[in-house]
């Protein structure tokens, strides 16, 4: 092993569904690694990507400077009921507010709607006498021989951790706090999460079970984190461990173990940090980023070179992938649309004889029947074999081959079979109806979002990604995509790219019109503390920016309109103009959603959020390059096309071997380790001086 030369040595590490991805940058320079997912020992298929990319590059582990790490491991355990046994401690009458939810019925004509069962059973909601209103006044003091009476409950039952949620405790802790010293004091190997701090904001179902999810992973987060850790160290590796959060920015190793809901979306996260760092390299700003994995699709509008944000999520899903039927989890994440479609995602013929696609996944065990590891189910990356989209002997850099007669047999038996179908129409019509799910997932978010769709460049990444892009480009009618280097490992890169951030937020409900300036401020200085007492450790010397936002909405309404005012405050503090300053805001921002604003009505604040974070790079300038043939083909294959439904013989390149400025014409395809890249029938190719594939529709050039 060779130590690096004064260049920053920075590794990212993404657990997916089914692949573990790694990124090592040197400098410049790039090394990545793919290996499927040990769902039994994450820590092991990490280790594996991590000691791959560390050969390749022959640098020894302890010249690593950083190392930023996302996982779905989270949301698996919420998604599997695979946490730990968890109690929940909240006021005395509201033990089952957590599973009377808000009373929506999701599905409205279903009148056997199942309803997504709560993490915490009912005999371990226990009522706590307590009891504090909306203002934060004690009307019933904490009772405090009911929580030592609870501790036999929690004894016997050998529950790990617990949620303490209080009646509006996110305007008064005390009760909370209170609670946890004494169980503290009473069972110090307990795990305990507040409301109030995992989650300080009206609506109580939304906090509650927020808290609830945070308590009921954080006992197998907390030791998989340090297990890593310790891993980690025995490796050589002694740099600082960041985690990613669901919100975009990168925290240290304690504060993910105090609060590991807040890594449930991290890795497509990472996706959509990368994808927003290359509408900043290239000037775009309007992009749509689609990346496809081996279990899961994401799409993420992203405007200005930032990604779209939220304050809610849903995870666990009962009824598919539709909305409300969920988890809710309130806390900061980048908002994104999510659908079973990957390259693992199962066909199977439904009830009306139609192909249907996911969201069941092979994952990596055991995998896509090509894989040669015993699936017995025809998957995406199957058809894609059938297909020629993806070449059996230069998977994976050709390190992994795979097994075409396999995915013709599984094809066959399940979907052509049953449909009357020879292999190749099978494999298009699974192709086609994967592909129609993710671009029909795109425009609904788009539409709900007020955005126009077509006039985005579509930025893809994901092993899967690239085989699929140009057919989703058709679908959206979008005439730009966009193939950034390492593809295939996109969120790992893009944690790599993530500002260290955290934000804070508070609910605190005020009338505009007698808005109390003092005090607002006042709330903001001490969300600023506890946002930069978690960046500022990791920051070093880079500079810091602050976004402070206010969720406000019309006296009546049911949901608020975030409008940014951080950079209107002068002196990090509202001015005597704050009331002003706030209602131009907001019905600038109210107008821009709905297209009209209500006269003489007073604006409710409800919630404020702010954020600490390092500045993001600013974007490079390139010159054109003068666009020239390629050199000669690596090779040619077969590959279907979709309106003949006859196969052809076109060449095949290797992106590396693909200098500046070169052009191809599609149909061809274009390979490298991480992935492969289909440039369809009517479609150019040309590689962007940083590497980048941009293909294009030739009747919009």
């Amino acid at each position: 092993m060779t130590q690096k030369n004064g260049a920053p040595a920075r590794l990212g590490v993404d657990i997916g569904g089914t692949f573990t991805d790694v990124a090592l940058e040197i400098g410049e320079t790039r090394f990545t690694a793919k290996t499927l997912t040990t769902h039994e020992g994450p820590e092991r298929g990490v280790l594996t990507g991590i000691r791959d990319v560390l050969a390749t590059s022959k640098l020894d582990p302890s010249a690593v400077d950083i190392l930023i790490y996302g996982t779905t491991l989270a949301t698996n355990l919420l998604i599997e009921r695979k946490g730990s046994p968890t109690a929940l401690l909240t006021t005395e009458g509201f033990r089952d507010s957590v599973e009377m939810r808000n009373e929506n019925r999701f599905e409205q004509y279903d009148v056997n709607i199942d309803l997504p069962k709560p993490l915490v059973p009912r005999s371990l909601r226990l009522p706590i006498k307590e009891r504090v209103n909306a203002r934060g006044d004690v009307l019933i003091p904490l009772d405090e021989s009911t929580v030592e009476a609870v501790v036999p409950i929690l004894e016997k039952a050998e529950v790990q951790s617990a949620a303490v949620t209080y009646l509006h405790s996110y305007t008064n802790p005390a009760h909370e706090e209170r609670t946890r010293d004494i169980l503290a004091r009473l069972m110090p190997n307990l795990k305990i999460s507040l409301s109030s701090e995992v989650s300080p904001e009206m609506r109580e179902y939304e906090r509650a079970s927020t808290a609830c999810a945070n308590a009921y992973v954080q006992p197998l987060m907390g030791r998989h984190l340090e297990n890593l850790e310790r891993d980690l160290r025995a490796e050589g590796l002694t740099c600082p461990l960041y985690l990613m959060l669901s919100g975009g920015g990168i925290t240290t190793l304690s504060t993910a173990v105090r609060f590991p809901v807040r890594l449930v979306e991290s890795g497509p996260a990472g996706g959509a940090i990368f994808a927003a760092h290359i509408a900043r390299e290239l000037n775009l700003d309007e992009v749509v980023s689609y990346d496809m994995g081996g279990t899961t699709a994401k799409i993420c509008l992203i405007e200005d070179g930032q990604p779209q944000t939220s304050r809610t999520f849903e995870v666990a899903r009962v009824y598919r992938f539709l909305k409300g039927s969920g988890l809710p989890l309130r806390i900061p994440v980048i908002e994104m649309v999510e659908i079973g479609a990957g390259g693992g995602s199962i066909a199977h013929i439904d009830a009306l004889g139609r192909i249907a696609v996911g969201p069941e996944s092979a994952g990596s065990e055991p995998g896509p029947a090509c894989y040669g590891r015993g699936g017995e189910n025809p998957t995406v990356t199957d058809s894609d074999v059938v297909l020629g989209r993806i070449d059996p002997d230069n998977f994976a850099g050709g390190r992994m081959k795979l097994d075409r007669g396999a995915s013709e047999k599984v094809l066959d038996k399940v979907v052509g079979s049953a449909l009357k179908l020879d292999t190749p129409h099978a494999a298009l019509g699974v192709a086609e109806i994967v592909d129609e799910n993710m671009a029909n997932a795109a425009r609904v978010h788009a539409i709900e979002s007020g955005k126009d769709i077509e006039r985005r460049t579509l930025v893809v990444f994901g092993g899967a990604a690239p085989v699929h892009a140009a057919r989703m480009a058709e679908k959206l009618n979008i005439g730009r995509v966009v193939i950034p280097s390492g593809a295939g490992v996109g969120s790992a890169i893009g944690f790599l790219r993530a500002p260290v951030a955290y934000e804070v937020i508070r609910s605190n409900y005020q009338r505009l019109g007698a808005i109390n300036i003092g005090n607002t401020n006042e709330l903001i200085e001490q969300m600023r503390k506890e946002s930069r007492e978690v960046v500022e450790p990791g920051a070093g010397d880079r500079p810091l920016k602050e976004t402070v936002i206010a969720f406000m909405r019309y006296v009546g309404q049911g949901h608020e309109v975030g409008v940014e005012i951080g950079v209107q405050i002068a002196g990090g503090r509202l001015g005597d103009d704050g009331d002003a300053v706030m209602r131009k805001g907001f019905e600038t921002a109210y107008h821009a959603l709905y297209n009209r604003t209500i006269p003489k009505l007073d604006i409710e604040i409800l919630t404020w959020s702010l954020q600490v974070s390092t500045q993001t790079e600013k974007s490079k300038t390139f010159e054109p390059v003068k666009k020239h043939p390629p050199s000669a083909p690596a090779g040619e294959r077969r590959l279907l096309d979709r309106e003949t439904g006859k196969y052809t013989t076109v060449p095949y390149y290797f992106r590396k071997d693909l200098a500046p400025g070169a052009e191809m014409m599609g149909p061809c395809a274009i390979v490298e380790d991480d992935t492969n890249t289909v440039v369809a029938k009517g479609y150019n190719a040309v590689i962007h001086p940083l590497g980048y594939i941009i293909m294009e529709r030739q009747d919009n050039a």
